[in-house]
Protein backbone atom coordinates (compact mmCIF):
# COMPACT_ATOMS: atom_id res chain seq x y z
CA UNK A 1 0.00 0.00 0.00
CA UNK A 2 1.46 3.39 -0.93
CA UNK A 3 2.20 6.37 1.38
CA UNK A 4 -0.43 8.97 1.97
CA UNK A 5 1.10 12.67 0.99
CA UNK A 6 2.56 14.24 3.67
CA UNK A 7 0.19 17.39 5.16
CA UNK A 8 1.50 20.84 3.78
CA UNK A 9 2.04 21.88 7.38
CA UNK A 10 4.42 19.09 8.23
CA UNK A 11 7.47 21.05 6.25
CA UNK A 12 8.60 18.00 3.96
CA UNK A 13 8.65 20.81 1.10
CA UNK A 14 11.33 19.51 -1.47
CA UNK A 15 11.60 23.14 -3.02
CA UNK A 16 11.88 24.71 0.95
CA UNK A 17 14.67 22.19 2.11
CA UNK A 18 16.59 22.51 -1.61
CA UNK A 19 16.57 26.91 -0.95
CA UNK A 20 17.38 26.13 2.68
CA UNK A 21 20.24 23.92 1.93
CA UNK A 22 21.75 27.10 -0.05
CA UNK A 23 22.87 30.06 1.79
CA UNK A 24 21.68 33.70 0.57
CA UNK A 25 24.78 35.35 0.57
CA UNK A 26 26.10 32.37 -1.87
CA UNK A 27 23.39 33.18 -4.47
CA UNK A 28 23.84 37.15 -3.71
CA UNK A 29 27.76 36.38 -4.91
CA UNK A 30 26.90 34.80 -7.76
CA UNK A 31 24.86 37.65 -8.93
CA UNK A 32 26.95 40.03 -8.00
CA UNK A 33 29.69 38.54 -10.04
CA UNK A 34 27.65 38.35 -12.77
CA UNK A 35 26.65 41.79 -12.54
CA UNK A 36 29.99 42.79 -12.26
CA UNK A 37 31.32 40.84 -15.36
CA UNK A 38 28.26 42.26 -17.63
CA UNK A 39 28.91 46.08 -16.45
CA UNK A 40 32.82 45.20 -17.19
CA UNK A 41 32.30 43.86 -20.77
CA UNK A 42 29.65 47.20 -21.34
CA UNK A 43 32.36 49.41 -20.36
CA UNK A 44 34.88 47.96 -22.35
CA UNK A 45 32.71 47.82 -25.47
CA UNK A 46 31.77 51.48 -25.30
CA UNK A 47 35.45 53.02 -24.79
CA UNK A 48 35.96 50.62 -27.87
CA UNK A 49 38.63 48.26 -26.08
CA UNK A 50 36.47 45.42 -26.94
CA UNK A 51 33.98 45.23 -30.22
CA UNK A 52 33.47 45.52 -33.87
CA UNK A 53 36.43 48.26 -34.13
CA UNK A 54 38.81 47.00 -31.77
CA UNK A 55 40.38 44.83 -34.66
CA UNK A 56 42.16 48.05 -36.43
Amino acid sequence: MPDFPAHPDTGTDPQAEAAAARPRWKTAVWVAAAVAVLALFIVLHLTGVVGAESHK
